[in-house]
Formats: structure tokens, sequence, C-alpha cells
């Protein structure tokens, strides 16, 4: 089976306009995920509207890939990242990389490839066990229950599984909750599919976009990993980037 990533990336962002250029270590962010993601997959590309990170992906000796500015989502801009890439290579799998995740492991990369032994995995993703407490009340943190196959059953925002006659702070001691590590991996005709999907009411509900493809039937693999990324959102994360960058 063959495998490429594509790491969306746009300039404009409400709370850290230029984050893919930002410099960490003496490299810009997008460089970080781009050399990580080259570790576990031959090819890797950048997918972006903007030729400011365009150059400066071919200038650290990186490839990307031109579109659109109207994207609403970077599933789509993997979409489209992808169809045009189908006139240079041959995969049977798209793996989503965040772009402003630097530290992310090769392990991570491995175990989204690893869930496509299974002809039943249309879509894969990761998961982690959660360990601090306040993680489980956490709005910003999704987390999500599985089954026995390790299969998605549902995300939110809220804390699921709910832990009945137990107080909130004792829920982690009474049960495994996991949360969800946005990176996606999808066989190449069910991410096309995946982008004329309407907008679902459970997707609306939490704004988590994965809800729709439950939805719409899709089933969601899911692999564990014990590492935890570190998402950069604003001049804050990076400056606590920096700092772990040194530890």
């Amino acid at each position: 089976m063959n495998f490429i990533g594509i790491i969306p990336a746009r300039f404009q962002s409400t709370r850290f306009p230029g984050k893919p250029l930002a410099l960490l270590g003496g490299k810009p962010i997008i460089q970080w995920v781009y050399e990580n993601a080259k570790k576990a997959l031959d090819q890797v590309y950048v997918a972006t509207d903007d030729e400011r990170i365009f150059q400066a992906v071919g200038a650290f000796g990186g490839k990307a890939v031109y579109t659109s500015a109207n994207h609403q989502s970077g599933t789509d801009r993997c979409a489209e990242a992808a169809q045009k890439l189908t006139e240079q290579h041959i995969f049977d799998v798209v793996i989503n990389i965040q772009g402003d995740e630097p530290f992310i492991r090769p392990e991570q990369v491995e175990s989204l490839k690893a869930c496509f032994g299974s002809p039943r995995t249309e879509i894969a993703t990761l998961i982690k066990p959660i360990t601090n407490a306040s993680e489980i009340t956490n709005m910003n943190r999704p987390k999500v229950v599985v089954n026995k196959n390790q299969e998605a059953m549902y995300f939110s925002r809220s804390p699921i599984p709910f832990v009945r006659d137990s107080p909130p702070e004792e829920w982690i001691n009474r049960n495994t909750f996991y949360s969800h590590v946005g990176m996606y991996a999808y066989r190449f005709d069910i991410l096309l599919q995946l982008t004329r999907l309407p907008l679902g009411i459970l997707e609306k509900a939490e704004s988590l976009e994965q809800l729709r493809w439950l939805e719409n039937g899709y089933l969601i693999k899911t692999a564990l990993t014990m590492f935890e990324n570190i998402g950069i959102d604003t001049p804050e994360d990076l400056e606590y980037a920096r700092k772990y960058l040194l530890t």
C-alpha cells in the first residue's frame, strides 16, 4: 500500500498570522513538521494557498503544491492537493499532518499506516490515554470513546463516558479516558467522498469535523499513541515550544 503525507498550511490565522513561517530553533515551524513527517513517509507535500509559504518550503528543499484559498478545513485542502498529485504519484492513502505541530513523531505516522492493514479501515486517527484529570473536563481537548475493535464510536468536547455514582474528580481512577490527537489518514477515494458531505447536526453542535463522518456511517479506526504533541495556536504556544526544545 502506498502512502503520501500532506501538510495543510495557510498564512492567515486569527490568533497567529504567519504561524507556519514563525521561527523555532532557527527553522520555520513548517520545516519542523515536514522533516519529521519525512522520517516516516517517502512522499510529503505542503498544501498552501500562500506564495510565502510555498517559497519557504522550496528554500529548505521541501515540496509544496498550491491549493485554493477558499477551503473551510484542512481536509478539503488535502483533498484538492491529493487530486493534483495523482498526476505525479500513485498512492492509496493520504495522511493529513497538522502544520502547527512541529514535534510529531515518526512512530505516530507509522501507527496510522498500520491501521490500513485491515480492509475495513476507511479513516484512521490517533488517540492518547488521558493521565491528567483536568483534561477530562477541558472542552478544548476533544475526547473519544472506542469499541472493542478500537474504532471510534463518538467524539465530544464533553467528558465521555459519564461515570455514574462517582464525583468528577474521581473519574480518572474509575475509567480509561482518551483524548483525540488530530492527525488523520484516509483512503484516497474516501477522502474525496468526505469533502462532498453536507455539514452534520452533531458537527454543528460540537464543532468537530469528524462527527460528520460518523454521522454518515464512515468507519474511523484509532491507533494508540503515548506521545503528547505540542500544537502552536498562539505566540504564547510558540514560546512554550521554544522552551520545550531546550529541555
